[in-house]
Order: structure tokens, then C-alpha cells, then sequence
């Protein structure tokens, strides 16, 4: 049963043959990979809205090499404190759904019959992550227009994804929990002292948010060594420093043998309250 409705007029969505259909008979077929598309095309605003093919390798290169393992742990680890025995995930913004598996897997390890699912607005994204998390429901689609009923959702994942807070507060039930992971003040700092002259720590904020009771922040940090220009080239190339680092700073980076960075986030923990 997936957890998806239809995104052109809020029905419920069967199985069929071919994908994915609404009582209204609004149909999205499945691709070869797994996925069904539900970016209705106003809501593209570009022909390939979102993180391209490019950038999507670079994260899957790296995030194979086990390099942000410690965060998905920590996600893992959150996720059966904060849900019950069968719980409906959502993550919004899945890329290419290193941390949705992670915490399907986590779940079922524990016990808990979850139902899980994951949308990105990019479609190179969620054709890698449909291709190798057969088991999870994964749907082209907008954080700002979820494909989900209201109050369907028991855990909500958001890594690194845009905050659309008002989709967030309708798709969640109440005490759901939503788990928003951001960048830290000194995240990549080393790697950021070889691109720029001048770098600047990223900004720390704790925002309350209504209808949301504010648990507390989890911190992730550590320090890695990367041994090689392969791995520093892929960490580079996932991060939004390849679009608009100056040539000086590219060029510094690819005289590097190897570097040592830190890695730093904070997983803010929300509850649903109302």
C-alpha cells in the first residue's frame, strides 16, 4: 500500500499495471527503475529541476565510500527511539536514498513494520535510488506540493532539503516526529579554507515552529581523511562549492594529495503537537 495520493487531486492511489491510478482516473506510469513520476509540469519550473547527473554521482560515490555513515547511524538510531510498531516514513528530499535505506533497514532490524517512502525533485536522483532500494516507494515530486495525505506520516526525514515547513506540519501526524538535519557552523571547514580566501562558518539557528514542540539537537561531528583526489573530487562535486567556486580556488583543490576535514550536523528533532 503505497503511501502516495495523487498529486493533481489529493485521491487515493491503486496499484495498476502499469503504475499508480486515482478513483478521478489520473494514472502515473512506473518507470523500468521502480519510481512513478508525480511533478505535475507546473511545478517543474525547468526542464530537469533539481540536483543533476553530475552532482548525483559524486554524492553516491561518496556516500558509498561510508564517509557520512556516522549520520545515517545517528538517523538509524533516532528513528526506532521515535516511532511505534508500524510507522509510515517519508523522506522529503531522498536524493538518492542513502539515508531512506538506512533507516528502513534500521527499523525493520528492530521489529517495526514501516512503510516507507521518498521524493526528490530530481529525477536522475530518484532514478538511482529506486534502482537500488527496490523496496522502498520513491516519486519524483516537490517538498513544497507532497504527494501525501493530510496527517499520513509518523516520521519525517529532511537531509539537507529545502524546509517546507507548512507541507511538513499538514503530511505529519500528531506526535509524528520530524527529523531535519542541517549543516553546522564548521561543516566541510578545511575544504572551505582551500577553496575561498576568505571563508565564513556556516549559520547556527534554532527556529521554534508552530505546531511543532522543539525536542532537542542531536550533533554529529567528526574529522575525515580523504586519501586521494577521487574522493575529495566527488565530496566537492555533491556539494553546491562546484557551481560556484572561483577557478583559483578549483585549481588549489586539485593540487591536493589528500585532506583532512572536518564533517559536522545538527539534527534538529521535532515533534508534532496539535
Amino acid at each position: 500500500m503505497t503511501l502516495f495520493r495523487c498529486p493533481l487531486c489529493g485521491g487515493s492511489l491503486s496499484e495498476v499495471p502499469a503504475g499508480l491510478r486515482c478513483p478521478r482516473g489520473h494514472s502515473f506510469d512506473r518507470a523500468k527503475e521502480g519510481y512513478v513520476n508525480l511533478l505535475p509540469v507546473g511545478q517543474k519550473h525547468s526542464k530537469a529541476p533539481g540536483d543533476d547527473k553530475a552532482m548525483v554521482a559524486a554524492r553516491r560515490a561518496f556516500l558509498d565510500g561510508g564517509w557520512y555513515a556516522p549520520l545515517r547511524q545517528a538517523l538509524e538510531a533516532l528513528a526506532v527511539e521515535c516511532t511505534g510498531p508500524a510507522p509510515a516514513v517519508l523522506d522529503a528530499g531522498c536524493g538518492e536514498g542513502y539515508y531512506t535505506a538506512g533507516v528502513r533497514d534500521a527499523l525493520l532490524a528492530a521489529g517495526r513494520e514501516p512503510r516507507v517512502a521518498g521524493v526528490d525533485i530530481s529525477k536522475f536522483s530518484v532514478q538511482k535510488a529506486a534502482r537500488r532500494y527496490p523496496g522502498i516507494d520513491f516519486a519524483v515530486a516537490s517538498v513544497y506540493h507532497l504527494p501525501a495525505a493530510d496527517r499520513s506520516v509518523d516520521l519525517l526525514l529532511n537531509v539537507f532539503s529545502p524546509l517546507a515547513i507548512d507541507e511538513f506540519r499538514r503530511v505529519l501526524g500528531h506526535g509524528g516526529c520530524y527529523l531535519y538535519v542541517v549543516p553546522a557552523a564548521r561543516h566541510l571547514w578545511e575544504l572551505k579554507e582551500v577553496l575561498y580566501d576568505q571563508p565564513y562558518p556556516n549559520e547556527e539557528r534554532e527556529t521554534p515552529y508552530q505546531g511543532f514542540a522543539y525536542e532537542r539537537i542531536v550533533p554529529v561531528d567528526y574529522t575525515v581523511h580523504l586519501p586521494n583526489q577521487e574522493t575529495i573530487q566527488a565530496l566537492f562535486g555533491m556539494t553546491p562549492y562546484a557551481w560556484k567556486t572561483p577557478r583559483a580556488g578549483k585549481e588549489r583543490l586539485a593540487a591536493l594529495e589528500a585532506l583532512d576535514c572536518r564533517v559536522s550536523f545538527h539534527i534538529h528533532v521535532f515533534r508534532r503537537e496539535d
